[in-house]
């Protein structure tokens, strides 16, 4: 397994594939990371060359990344609820933060449903 940015990338797959194990790095940025690194998008990392691996691990470096760009999410998210923002009390209540409906559903944010007892009427 080629090793970028501290991650394993998968060996069998495409180099365009692969970059996208790295937290912060989607498929249009790995487009760009590899455009910029000249290195053939549809290639397997298996059969990169040391030099183009060189070369990508040079633009993903110039990037935020892992866990400098985990760390950033967390701290704005962090400050949202510092000041107190409509934002931040969503987060801080585990409640969906984007407007989303919550009567029925948002269940990944709420969690497990909780009955309440003679709540038909």
């Amino acid at each position: 397994m080629a090793r970028i940015a501290g991650v394993d990338i998968p060996r069998d797959k495409r180099v365009l594939v692969s970059l996208t194990y790295i937290y912060g790095i989607g498929r249009a940025t790995s487009r760009e990371i590899l455009k910029a690194a000249e290195v053939d998008e549809n290639k397997r990392v298996k059969d990169l060359s040391d030099d183009e691996l060189a070369a990508i691990r040079r633009e993903v470096q110039t990037r935020k990344v892992e866990g400098d760009l985990r760390r950033e999410v967390n701290l704005n998210i962090k400050r949202l609820m510092e000041i107190g923002c409509y934002r931040g009390l969503r987060h801080r209540r585990g409640l969906p933060v984007r407007g989303q409906n919550t009567r029925c559903n948002a269940r990944t944010r709420k969690g497990k449903a909780k009955t309440v007892a003679n709540k038909k009427k």
